[in-house]
């Protein structure tokens, strides 16, 4: 299910026109040496008329808007790190270029992290496929691929990758039984490789409308709710010994088979039908039975 931005533009990121910081910071050191050394000489003596004052007041305070303009355009962009850069609320790309940048400085710079976040959800209670409540939480490791999504899509990406995380995981351990009772192809216990792509491609579907992807996402606890817990343990205990018993007795089979062959083909004893179910019924008791067998010496004949 995927999160459609219907009736609204969708950002595409591109790239800033900036320029080097290093260059721009040689520049300013250059002209704050030049009217460091040019001020001094061309400040009014006493006899000096208020025009000429005034006038040179006038050139101190540009020279420092001046100073000031440049200084403000600086900005630092680390690793797997991105500013997105706004003029008056129009959106004029995004810088990734690491190191000192510059801008003009009344250009907007809304720095955001390009690295991978790892969240490890809340245990949410849902009911899966078969209506049984479980508790279930998962990790998902992400990262922001397209700046411009993620700042003008969404309002808090933040909050809405949060939010998605959780409502994926519903979806994804809403449409499998917890266990398998009934010969299901896929569980939530026992097909983890299956639940952990679909919730993979579950929340990059979700979250490509702001811009987000999705690398790792996984299961980490999954359990019967509190409520239904003994219930379904000692449902999984009796599937157990059921399929235990079913083995014991397809073995125990194939042994007395065995063994009345071996019996009839070495002539060791000729048995009529009577004595023959006598020895599969006692050698099904042994084989099957949970205690061990106490065995009854016969010194005469069963007839």
């Amino acid at each position: 299910m995927s999160v459609e931005l219907t009736g609204m533009k969708t950002s595409r990121e591109t790239s800033a026109t900036s320029y080097s910081g290093y260059v721009m910071l040689l520049i300013l050191v250059v002209v704050v040496a030049a009217l460091a050394f040019i001020l001094p000489g061309m400040a009014p003596g006493d006899g000096a008329t208020k025009a000429t004052k005034v006038g040179f007041v006038g050139m101190l305070v540009v020279s420092l808007l001046g100073v000031l303009i440049l200084a403000s355009g600086f900005f630092m962009i680390q690793p797997n790190q991105a500013a997105v850069i706004t003029l008056f609320g129009e959106y004029r790309g995004s810088e990734r270029t690491e190191g000192l940048r510059w801008v003009w400085p009344w250009m907007g710079k809304n720095k955001i992290s390009a690295r991978a976040h790892n969240i490890h959800s809340d245990r949410v209670k849902i009911n899966d496929l078969r209506g049984n409540p479980i508790e279930i939480a998962c990790n998902v490791v992400w990262r922001v691929r397209d700046t411009a999504q993620a700042s003008f899509d969404v309002d808090d990406y933040k909050e809405f990758v949060n939010i998605q995380i959780e409502a994926g995981l519903r979806t994804v351990g809403s449409r499998h039984p917890y266990d398998d009772f009934e010969g299901e192809e896929v569980t939530l216990r026992g097909s983890a490789e299956v639940v952990n792509r679909e919730l993979l491609e579950e929340l990059n579907d979700r979250l490509k409308a702001a811009g987000v992807v999705v690398d790792e996402a996984g299961l980490t606890h999954l359990a019967y709710a509190s409520e239904i817990a003994s219930a379904m343990l000692k449902r999984q205990q009796a599937d157990a010994i059921i399929a235990a018993r079913a083995k014991i007795v397809l073995g125990a089979v194939g042994m007395v088979e065995d063994a009345l062959t071996k019996l009839s083909q070495d002539g060791i004893v000729d048995m009529d039908d009577e004595r023959r179910a006598n020895m599969v019924s006692n050698l099904m008791v042994v084989l099957c039975g949970e205690k061990d067998a106490h065995p009854v010496v016969n010194a005469g004949s069963i007839y």
